[in-house]
């Protein structure tokens, strides 16, 4: 008997200890904030062992359909529904309708100053100079005024070095959202004979990407799935303003293990087909002009999605998408990566016979599983390109939410 207690402590013990491990895992996959759609309850398609219960004065709350858009209330998240795990905010919205892409885009951006994408030392009189790196200037800086003046272009930049005569000049810069002034000497080139300050500056770049979905209410649309990104520092480029036109694929690099493939295109028009409004973490935003065609459909809360059959929407010749199976292989529900929310693995026989898998300028190609739009795909497995990250649609909607506001603001 003596036995048979000890080791049903021992059972108990381990039981307690995997019960408060689990917990604290699931505690820290999980967001503090879910979206539930009208008269709805928050539930799980996932393979979580979870369930979201609420308080004897919030239950009728939570699964009444009276409930209206815009209400918010907190529930409690536990674990085989016994074990509390974390209390989360939930917010009670209405069910979000939107035309999915698939159509190639050509994006012509503009930056917010003039990105700084390299250094190098100036030969002066002196030797190797570098006034600006001296100062604290750095790769990844925005410069947004020099000497008091707005700049936006890298010609403007070099005029004003150039015609200082060695006179100092205030440079007016932001890294991040902090905002810096420092002045900067220019030094003499020996071999150009002209006046430097040892910088490399950006305010422009163009590409092609995959358009994911569009609001047949507003026009708002949104793209890539991730941020257009500098190709010299990797970080994102400040928008000050942008257009999209039309594009067509006219070439395919297939992707192999260690090195990714690449959709070939070209820019049908010069004519602007839409204007960028953002470029986020998250993808580009804006309005098209017009009307995109297709079906509309609902978009799925980040809860909705599950491991399992989908497709996606891409176009690998001309303009026109077509529909290819893939399969989500994990979901990753932490608020902590916008964009690497779902490992998504591309199983369609036509897809990895004419690409490999995934590729560059399939970004932004719409995910979509039980009718619902669930999400995008944003990167690669440079050693797998059947396998990439695609990201949630709720946290792209959660952006063009507030284009909508602007939007209207704008033309009201």
């Amino acid at each position: 008997m003596k036995k048979y207690i000890k080791i049903m402590s021992v059972l108990l013990g381990l039981f307690s200890l995997a019960a408060v491990g689990g917990s604290i895992y699931v505690a820290n996959i999980l967001p503090d904030t879910f979206s539930v759609l009208q008269g709805k309850k928050l539930s799980f398609t996932s393979d979580l062992p979870v369930v979201a219960e609420c308080n004897t004065t919030q239950k009728s709350v939570a699964v009444s359909a009276s409930v209206k858009a815009g209400n918010v209330y907190s529930t409690e998240i536990m674990l085989f529904g016994i074990i509390p795990v974390k209390q989360v905010t939930v917010d009670v919205v209405n069910e979000t309708y939107v035309i999915p892409g698939g159509e190639p885009f050509g994006i012509k951006l503009y930056t917010e100053g003039v990105m700084i994408v390299g250094m190098s030392d100036v030969d002066s009189p002196n030797g190797p100079d570098n006034p600006a790196y001296d100062a604290g200037v750095r790769v990844g800086d925005i410069i947004m005024a020099l000497n008091g003046k707005a700049v936006s272009t890298n010609d403007e930049v070099a005029k004003i070095f150039s015609s200082s005569g060695g006179k100092a000049v205030k440079i007016n810069y932001k890294r991040g959202t902090v905002a810096y002034s420092v002045s900067v000497t220019p030094v003499k080139s020996v071999s150009e004979n002209t006046y430097k300050a040892g910088l490399w500056v950006r305010d422009s770049t163009a590409g092609i990407g995959t358009l994911t979905f569009f609001s047949p209410s507003t026009g708002v649309f949104a793209g890539l799935g991730h941020g257009v990104c500098d190709v010299d520092t990797g970080e994102i480029m400040p928008l000050s303003e942008g257009d999209i036109v039309k594009a067509s694929i006219n070439g395919i690099t297939k992707g192999t293990k260690g090195t990714p493939g690449e959709l070939k295109g070209f820019f049908v028009s010069e004519t602007a087909w839409g204007q960028l409004y953002t470029n986020t973490e998250t993808g580009v935003y804006g309005v098209i002009n017009g009307y995109l065609q297709g079906k509309a459909i609902p978009v799925a809360m980040k809860q909705q999605v599950h491991q399992g059959v989908a497709y996606i929407l891409v176009t690998l010749n001309g303009s026109a998408p077509q529909q290819y199976s893939v399969t989500i292989e994990r979901v990753h529900f932490n608020d902590s990566g916008e964009t690497k929310n779902m490992i998504i693995q591309v199983t369609d026989p036509k897809l990895l016979e004419a690409t490999g898998g995934i590729v560059q300028g399939m970004s932004g190609s719409p995910i979509i599983q039980d009718g619902r739009l669930v999400g995008a795909v944003t990167h690669v497995f440079v050693n797998d390109p059947t396998r990439g990250y695609g990201i949630f649609a709720e946290n792209m909607i959660n952006t063009v939410k507030s284009i909508e506001i602007q939007y209207h603001k704008d033309v009201s």
